[in-house]
C-alpha cells in the first residue's frame, strides 16, 4: 500500500521560505509525474506545481518565480521549495501523482504565511 507522508510546513512571515518535502512508502515515485496541491476550508485543492518522471516541471501563475518543484529519485522524495510566501499561500499542502486514480492522500502539511 502506497503512503505519502508531507512535511516541512509551519508558521512562516510574509517574505520568508519553507521546503516542504513528500516520501513515499510503498512504491517508488520515479516513475510518476507528481504534483504538489494545496488546499484551503471551503475551496476545491488547487495544483501549485507539477514535475513529470523526466524533469520537467510546469507552475501555476501566482507560483511562478517564487516556488520551485524538484525530486530525488533515490531518496524517493519530491520537495516543494517556496520563497517570498504570501498570506495566500496559506492552506494544507500535499503531494500525488498526476492521475484519475491518485494514491490515497496524506495528511498534507499545513502552512500558514502570516505576521
Amino acid at each position: 500500500q502506497v503512503q505519502l507522508v508531507e512535511s516541512g510546513g509551519g508558521l512562516v512571515q510574509p517574505g520568508g521560505s519553507l521546503r516542504l518535502s513528500c516520501a513515499a512508502s510503498g512504491t517508488m515515485l520515479s516513475g510518476y509525474a507528481m504534483a504538489w496541491y494545496r488546499q484551503t476550508p471551503g475551496k476545491q485543492r488547487e495544483l501549485v506545481a507539477s514535475i513529470t518522471a523526466g524533469g520537467v516541471t510546469r507552475y501555476q501563475n501566482s507560483a511562478k518565480g517564487r516556488i520551485t518543484i524538484s525530486r530525488d529519485n533515490a531518496k524517493n522524495v519530491v520537495y516543494l521549495q517556496m520563497n517570498s510566501l504570501k498570506p495566500e499561500d496559506t492552506a494544507v499542502y500535499n503531494c500525488n501523482k498526476i492521475s484519475t486514480v491518485p494514491f490515497a492522500w496524506g495528511q498534507g502539511t499545513q502552512v500558514t504565511v502570516s505576521s
